[in-house]
């Protein structure tokens, strides 16, 4: 009897591990190593093994080599190091170092702060809080960016009246608090930038897909496919 989390029977077949970057196929399942569900591609990280069998993280899925699918999500990174997944997917020894769950989550923040900077390169993002009010009260703010250091009262009161809005607009609230103020302001060449909020743009929906992802990988199922923190700061 085939096991119960294949909905098909000819599910794994079609997404276990891939021969490199063109085999993937982004509109296509592939099977997380770990969990064995069949996950949509932007809900996995591609892992691979460099020259010297080092597994890394091919968050980009552009590397050589077969390819190793893993849940994005910390608690299954660690659990796949933990059960030696990456060898056994690849049938041939490898090295999944400890530290490999941190590396990943260090290497999507600094893909968030990238999105980050790219959208305020394009025109998208506005800062201060003052600013940032204002461009709430008008409608125009799609995504509320605040410091995860940042100070509670003026933090909550913005995210307050962010989603008053977007409840009222009837649109979801994307909020990130994922990033601290020296991120922020790396991302946006200036010190000190505690609040942020973005325009409608490619630019900007590349950030807050980055964000989420972050989010996701940082909380896995808690994260519900919410921005952090916002089931907190409803009104």
């Amino acid at each position: 009897m085939a096991p119960a989390n294949r909905r098909h029977n000819d599910v794994e077949p079609a997404v276990e591990i891939d021969s490199g970057p063109a085999r993937v196929r982004h509109d296509g399942l592939r099977l997380c190593a770990v969990t064995r569900q069949a996950l949509d591609p932007d809900r996995l990280i591609r892992f691979v093994a460099g020259p010297e069998g080092v597994i890394v993280a091919d968050l980009g899925r552009k590397l050589p080599g077969r390819g190793v699918w893993v849940t994005a999500e910390k608690t299954i990174v660690q659990r796949a190091i933990a059960t030696h997944a990456f060898a056994k997917s690849l049938k041939r020894p490898v090295k999944a170092e400890s530290g490999l769950a941190d590396q990943v989550e260090r290497l999507v923040e600094r893909r968030v702060v990238e999105a980050l900077a790219m959208a305020n390169k394009a025109g998208l993002v506005t800062t201060g809080f003052e600013q940032v009010d204002e461009l709430i009260a008008s409608g125009g703010a799609k995504v509320l960016v605040q410091a995860a250091d940042a100070a509670a009262g003026g933090r909550d009161k913005l995210a307050r009246k962010f989603a008053a809005v977007a409840r009222a607009s009837g649109r979801a609230m994307a909020l990130v608090t994922s990033l601290s103020t020296e991120q922020l302001s790396l991302a946006m060449g200036r010190s000190n930038v505690v609040h942020a909020a973005l325009i409608q743009g490619g630019a900007a929906e590349r950030f807050w897909n980055e964000a989420e992802r972050l989010s996701r990988y940082r909380l896995g199922s808690a994260a519900s496919g919410e921005p952090e923190n916002a089931q907190d700061l409803e009104v």
